[in-house]
């Protein structure tokens, strides 16, 4: 046992904890009436979701559509055969369904192999799918004949084509000049642009 005014540091602790606990029992009875349970906020109202976006299907090829690529074609003009290559791009607007499924433009330019000089033209095509079958079509307009040696050439031309992945055709027509001319040829129509109806 220590003497008068010494600290007996087991007695203090537990006397001071005993103070903190009646001071805490104190206080707060006092303050009971001015508790406010915290405020919980709902839950967001639930989203209504779209239904998910379903793609179209592969086999609907509905569309408006770029077509870009290559062409070759065989021609008989001016008394002989040449043949020619080069490039066009299509317009097309694709309706399967409807009697007149296809309905575009085409602008295609083309340089002969022997004769030196080119073609330029600029067809309407219009295209139909009987009974569901391969797109067949016909294609006309004007065209205009370059050549290394002479002045441009005007002429024009029809034609029938089908759509097969590639487009196989045929057409015939005439220029000033060089009278009347017959082509077998084939385009590949690589689908640069596409937009959905």
């Amino acid at each position: 046992m220590g003497g008068l005014g010494s600290i007996v540091r087991g007695i203090q602790s537990h006397t001071l904890g005993t103070a903190i606990l009646a001071c805490f029992l104190a206080v707060m009875p006092a303050h009971a009436d001015d508790f406010v349970p915290t405020h919980t906020v709902p839950d967001a109202p639930a989203r209504v979701n779209a239904p998910p976006r379903v793609p179209p299907p592969t086999w609907d090829l509905d569309g408006t559509y770029l077509w870009l690529g290559p062409s070759g074609a065989a021609s008989y003009v001016d008394a002989q055969w040449d043949s020619t290559w080069g490039a066009d791009a299509t317009l097309i607007d694709i309706r399967e369904d409807e009697p007149l499924a296809a309905v575009g433009g085409t602008l295609g330019a083309a340089r002969w192999t022997e004769r030196g000089g080119g073609r330029v033209w600029v067809d309407a095509l219009l295209g139909t799918r009987p009974a569901g079958r391969t797109m067949l079509g016909v294609s006309a307009g004007p065209l205009l004949e370059l050549s290394d040696l002479a002045h441009p050439r005007i002429g024009g031309s029809i034609g029938v084509w089908a759509f097969l992945g590639v487009t196989p055709y045929v057409r015939v027509g005439t220029v000033d000049g060089l009278g009347g001319f017959a082509e077998v040829g084939l385009h590949l129509a690589l689908p640069v642009l596409r937009r959905r109806h």
